[in-house]
């Protein structure tokens, strides 16, 4: 059937391979997507809603070097938040609440519209071998593809086992059989692998809810978007909403742990702890009398709804029961039960920084099938395994992100360098350089990047170049020019700020915590630049992150060069963590688990986060 040989071939239709596909054949390489169900695309197999914390910031750092998920985002949203706005803008995240069936139309859209690209529906079972090199693909059904490069994105479909209850059977999502082969192949060629575990919630009906006794979830009033490309935003949203568990809910989904897979030693493998089920969420916090359950529709035209909170595996009645005790949810009727499903993993210490297997050439991985858990951490390798797979096919500069460049490089380092062993999953806190990494300037940070490569377009560069521009000339309008007491004191007094008794430069007083955009903008001389100059939101939120932030990224830096010169300093022996309270849960966990010997040690361990290493530099007097 295939007479010729494909540069790669990208095994998978999920997030990370869609963008693998997409990155590999925009950039000139002919590509072939292969896929169990080409129905299933881009499918959102969990929750309808792309980004969120630390997520948001990696779906824009995906735009910006010319990757998808961005612009498929916007197109099918039907929500917007930027989460986080109450602290400062490292912290700024957006999210987007989606119509499902329409992201997935997008994206298979945006695949059938690259001419490199074509596309072939087959279970791949095995790999084909050239000594130590891939040389393509084998299907189920032995129909051999030659290819020069293979990307493995292959989700939770390797060997995947979903688990209600007591009940299991194989498969890799909800009414799709599992993928058979691969493991074994690959543990034969010297690889190690494990097993995860990740759930998802009840898909119910809208019109058997009462909204009534819930608490409505709107969008933002003036929505953004993510994708720095003129995609649309949103005129119209739709509500989330949220309601809240009890002790009798409680009380009722205890009554069917003797038959969950969870406690029963059916399901041994670990799943993602910082969304956990709602059986482990009561029995890790007993404490806790209520839990948030949001309540999120799946798109514009369809009931179906989406139970963010209550991901579970227990027995269908327990659900049923436990549900219909929740406010709101006491008529019910279930489109489909929770579950929880099993899957095969490589440990990523196993691969290069490029996504290549160090064991075998010309294999990528990427997606869960490195440990991760997340759209958008799938989709962030895919595209950088399909930009470094096509690279090393031509013989060009691998792209690598470091940790103060992207989110992309923290997830990618954080993988390679420690290894995971339980669902991976990114947060601002990971970060050393989170403000420099922020939302609002992955295009300044990686579109030149993006554009070299030959991913991003000219006019995706003409803009940020405009960007950048526009604000940095409106930073130095702020340094140069001066401003009387009498234009300026009437704004610092509304909100309270110290009034001044000289002129001086503007750039002082913007500094001020309290002192806005919108608050300049009453002095004369701001708002005509602002017109003379055709400055949208973006620039002007720009210019007031550098103006009012510059001194934090500053000191940003040099704790950074402070902490890699005191890497070195070791750790005691039998030191208690359990004195140090100011270190994450977490952490302390790890941290008496593996008793690392250095601090070096101890900041390459999954779950310890910057601010944990700084804890204890401080308690060792550094």
């Amino acid at each position: 059937m295939f007479k010729d040989i494909y540069d790669v071939v990208v095994v998978g239709g999920g997030h990370a391979g869609a963008e693998a596909a997409a990155a590999a054949a925009n950039m000139g390489s002919k590509t072939l997507l292969v896929t169990m169900n080409l129905q299933t695309i881009g499918q959102m197999s969990c929750n309808p809603a792309m980004g969120g914390i630390a997520k948001g910031q990696i779906v824009r750092e995906i735009d910006a070097l010319g990757g998808q998920s961005g612009i498929i985002a916007d197109l099918s949203a039907i929500q917007f938040k930027m989460l986080n706005k109450s602290k400062g803008p490292a912290m700024w995240s957006p999210r987007a609440q989606n119509d499902r069936m329409r992201f997935a139309e997008e994206w298979r859209k945006a695949l059938e519209s690259i001419p490199n690209l074509d596309f072939y529906q087959g279970m791949v079972s095995g790999l084909l071998m050239q000594g130590e090199t891939v040389c393509g693909v084998r299907t189920s059904l032995g129909i051999e593809v030659k290819s020069r490069a293979v990307i493995l994105t292959n989700g939770t479909f390797l060997n995947g086992l979903i688990h209600i209850g007591e009940k299991q059977f194989g498969g890799g999502r909800a009414g799709e059989k599992a993928a058979t082969g691969i493991t074994e192949q690959l543990v034969d060629l010297g690889f190690s692998s494990g097993r995860m575990k990740t759930g998802t919630p009840p898909r119910v009906d809208a019109r058997s809810l009462d909204f009534s006794k819930m608490i409505p979830q709107p969008g933002d009033a003036i929505p953004q978007k993510f994708s720095y490309t003129n995609t649309p935003k949103l005129n119209t949203q739709r509500d989330c909403h949220m309601t809240y568990t009890s002790p009798e809910v409680h009380d009722l989904l205890r009554e069917g742990f003797d038959r969950s897979p969870m406690f029963n030693g059916r399901i041994q493998s670990i799943g993602p702890r910082y969304c956990p089920s709602i059986e482990d969420k009561i029995n890790r916090f007993s404490d806790k009398d209520r839990h948030q359950i949001f309540v999120e529709p799946e798109g514009w035209d369809t009931v179906e709804i989406y139970v963010n909170g209550f991901s579970t595996s227990l027995p269908e009645d327990v659900q049923a029961n436990a549900l219909r005790s929740v406010a709101g949810f006491e008529n019910v009727k279930f489109f489909r039960p929770g579950y929880a499903i099993e899957y095969d993993y490589f440990p990523p210490t196993q691969l290069k920084h490029t996504l290549e297997t160090k064991t075998i050439g010309n294999l990528y991985f990427a997606g869960q099938i490195n440990g991760t858990t997340g759209y958008e951490e799938a989709a962030s390798q895919g595209l950088l395994a399909g930009i470094n797979a096509h690279l090393k096919l031509n013989e060009q500069n691998a792209l690598i992100l470091t940790r103060d460049e992207a989110y992309i490089g923290v997830l990618i380092d954080d993988l390679i360098t420690k290894g995971t062993e339980e669902p991976y999953r990114m947060f601002t806190s990971r970060a050393e350089y989170r403000t420099l990494l922020r939302q609002d300037n992955a295009d300044l940070r990686l579109t030149p990047k993006g554009h070299e490569i030959g991913l991003a377009s000219d006019e995706r560069l003409d803009r940020m170049n405009e960007k950048e521009q526009k604000s940095n000339h409106f930073v130095t309008f702020f340094k140069k020019t001066s401003v009387s007491p009498e234009e300026l004191n009437p704004v610092l007094e509304k909100v309270g700020s110290t009034l001044v008794k000289q002129s001086d430069k503007m750039f002082k007083p913007f500094s001020r915590p309290k002192v806005s955009m919108d608050l300049m903008r009453e002095i004369d001389s701001v708002e005509a630049y602002i017109s003379l100059n055709n400055l949208d939101e973006e620039i002007l939120e720009q210019t007031e992150i550098q103006v009012k932030y510059a001194g934090y990224i500053e000191k940003e830096k040099a704790n950074a060069d402070k902490l890699h010169r005191l890497e070195g300093v070791r750790i005691p022996d039998y030191f208690d963590y359990d004195k140090l309270k100011s270190l994450s849960f977490e952490a302390r966990e790890k941290l008496k688990e593996i008793k690392p010997t250095t601090i070096s040690q101890a900041s390459r361990i999954s779950g310890v986060s910057p601010s944990d290493i700084s804890v204890l530099l401080v308690h060792l007097g550094r």
